[in-house]
């Protein structure tokens, strides 16, 4: 039989998306569409036309289109910035709709109308390593284009991009010179995106905020396909769990088919060999129609489970589908008919069943492990209602809301005092609390009597062991602390929050590296993580001396969410690779935002650091020019002790 001949073509490929994509529509979901079909129908389209592009394929905020020429791309590129910044000089730069753009030539696979290959992927890596307004192009598109289009391109590198051996030589369009309209509006966009380099600083007062909005509803950064991960975990069976269709309407329906889509996700983590998407990073396919061969390639997993929640008076119908991804093949249906009250039984089955046909391998040793770290089901209907209208309430993070999730919480478990989880959410609530002005000894105290309850409760609870591993390390209690977080995660290795929780921790317990690996981790299970997270990622990369990473993160922040160890942790970075100007013009803009921002009042000053983190901060304070000291005037409102530099002590006041 003859061998059917696969289609390779030269081609050069461009790849753009949105930046800031999932903040914008957060804020303005129905203008911020319209703003992108406009967009797109008066600027895109027409250019791609007009520079004889064709548009392989449309993704939600982005999109791939191929050149016969590096120079039509490319001239298409700068068009497109130009006419995009244009379009909007009447509009609020928060609101802006701001492209980057990444452009490769190379040998592509054709399937069809789709495009494959290297050749693609690299464009799209160029483009996620791309500032936004600009335009990242590859060497081999840099070769081609040299002499046939007037446009100042700069060396910016060779850069390791995931999934391809040899590192990319790549270059960055140079802000000056292009062409007047669009090196003006560029230039504002460059500094805008320089004030928003970074944000949400770790202040660890906060991580326990974090814990909160990680396991409920966080505050999303831009869609990050490809993270920073530099070992990717290869081999593994990977799965997403879309949310659980609600049929029923309700909003009780509701609330059960989003608890049985996380509770699938957290049994289906349990396994050691199945890597599970994060449940935030398949929020945004609710209620929607979904392409599940897309969804293989944006989440890059192999496999999707998506199923849907019926409940009829006392009855409830539960389906699952498990669909193998790249080809669209359903491996295996089920359908249960049970009362309501067996429904977490069916959610434990679905688990059991995926989880057995995609990781488990027979043996005795892992089937008592997985059986070990079962979670203890919920008993009673009522009580898990009112235990997801708390996290609900949690969700919106604001104080009235956390103390509407603590009326619900303290009802869930007056309803049904062993239902564990409400326990360990009722901890987390008022731990929370503190965020907000309330007292630290009496909120610390009802969360340790809290969570104590949980775990008692439930041992095989992960998130329980956590969220003690937190607060016991708040008060300073590191070796009990460590040893929660090290049950966390052996009771579940792949929990999104878990290894989140613990990248913010592990230096504190002597292991930066561990922390940077669960960064790696947590960023390729929910690549849509929030702004918090990211702060706790940032950190652990610091604290592991991996600069690229965490610039890699810094550069892709939210200005509206940056906090003072937001801007210490962007400057301590860039001083770190010797990136000088731009580590001192972050530290201006930072003194003009908080003039008392010094190296004495956050690394030696601010809660929750060990020593180790405290002398990597303010070696990286001073290296990036942070003013030293503590101004007298502030030291005399003072009221409680003050770490001072040495260099410091003759200002104190007199």
């Amino acid at each position: 039989m003859a061998s059917i001949r696969t289609e390779r073509r030269l081609a050069a490929i461009l790849a753009a998306d949105v930046v800031g994509y999932s903040r914008l529509v957060e804020q303005d979901e129905e203008g911020t569409l319209a703003a992108v079909r406009d967009i797109r129908s008066a600027v895109v389209d027409p250019l791609l036309a007009e520079h004889r592009g064709r548009i392989v394929k449309l993704m939600g905020d982005g999109l791939l289109a191929e050149f016969g020429s590096v120079v039509d791309a490319v001239a298409c590129a700068l068009a497109i910035q130009a006419a995009t910044a244009a379009r909007q000089d009447d509009i609020l730069p928060e609101r802006w709709i701001v492209f980057r753009i990444g452009i490769n030539l190379g040998d592509v696979v054709v399937e069809g109308e789709d495009l494959l290959g290297n050749g693609v992927n690299i464009a799209a890596r160029l483009e996620q390593l791309c500032t936004p307004g600009g335009v990242m192009i590859s060497g081999t598109a840099y070769d081609h284009l040299k002499g046939k289009l007037n446009v100042p391109f700069d060396f910016a590198g060779q850069k390791r991009v995931k999934n391809i051996s040899q590192p990319v030589r790549t270059y960055t369009l140079r802000r000056e010179g292009v062409r007047r309209g669009w090196s003006w509006r560029t230039g504002l966009v460059h500094r805008w995106t320089l004030a928003a380099a970074l944000a949400a600083g770790l202040l660890v007062m906060g991580l326990g905020l974090w814990w909160r909005s990680q396991r409920i509803e966080p505050t999303i950064v831009q869609p990050i396909v490809e993270t920073v991960i530099t070992n990717p975990i290869i081999g593994k069976p990977s799965i997403a769990v879309l949310p659980f269709d609600n049929l029923g309407g309700d909003d009780a329906t509701g609330r059960l088919a989003a608890g049985v889509t996380e509770d699938i996700i957290t049994d289906l983590s349990r396994y050691r060999d199945l890597d599970v998407m994060a449940r935030n990073a398949t929020a945004a396919y609710a209620g929607k129609p979904v392409d599940i061969r897309a969804v293989g390639k944006t989440l890059n997993v192999r496999y999707v489970l998506e199923g849907s929640i019926q409940r009829s008076g006392e009855q409830v119908r539960v389906t699952a589908q498990l669909i193998e991804a790249d080809r669209g093949t359903h491996l295996w249906a089920e359908r249960w008919d049970r009362p309501v009250t067996d429904v977490f039984a069916v959610q434990a089955e679905v688990a059991e069943q995926v989880g057995t046909r995609l990781a488990a391998s027979g043996g005795a040793i892992p089937e008592a492990e997985r059986a070990a770290g079962r979670r203890a089901r919920p008993e009673d209907l009522r009580a898990y209602d009112l235990y997801r209208q708390g996290q609900e309430a949690m969700g919106h993070l604001t104080k009235d809301s956390v103390e509407e999730a603590i009326r619900w919480l303290e009802q869930a478990v007056d309803q049904d005092p062993r239902l564990a989880r409400a326990w360990v959410a009722l901890a987390s609530a008022h731990d929370l609390t503190m965020r907000f002005g309330a007292d630290a000894d009496t909120a610390r105290a009802s969360a340790m009597q809290a969570i104590r309850r949980g775990v008692d409760l439930d041992p095989q609870d992960a998130t329980a062991h956590a969220t003690l591993g937190h607060i016991l390390g708040m008060a300073d209690d590191l070796p009990r602390a460590q040893a929660e977080f090290e049950t966390a995660l052996r009771l579940n290795p792949s929990d999104v929050g878990i290894l989140t929780s613990f990248a913010g921790w592990a230096s504190k317990f002597g292991e930066p590296e561990r922390g940077a690996q669960a960064a790696d981790r947590a960023m390729r299970l929910n690549p849509n993580y929030s702004a918090s997270a990211a702060g706790y990622y940032r950190m652990a990369y610091l604290m592991a001396g991996r600069y690229e990473d965490a610039l890699r993160l810094v550069e892709r922040e939210d200005p509206q969410t940056r906090t003072p160890g937001g801007w210490v942790q962007a400057a301590v970075t860039y001083a770190a690779l010797g990136r000088q100007e731009e580590a001192r013009a972050t530290v201006l803009e930072a003194l003009k935002r908080y003039p008392d921002l010094t190296i004495e009042s956050f690394a030696l000053n601010s809660p929750g650091y060990s020593d180790a983190e405290r002398q990597r901060l303010v070696e990286g304070m001073q290296n990036s020019g942070f003013p030293p000291c503590i101004p007298p005037e502030r030291l005399q409102a003072t009221a409680a002790p003050v770490h001072r530099l040495p260099e410091c002590q003759t200002m104190s006041p007199q």
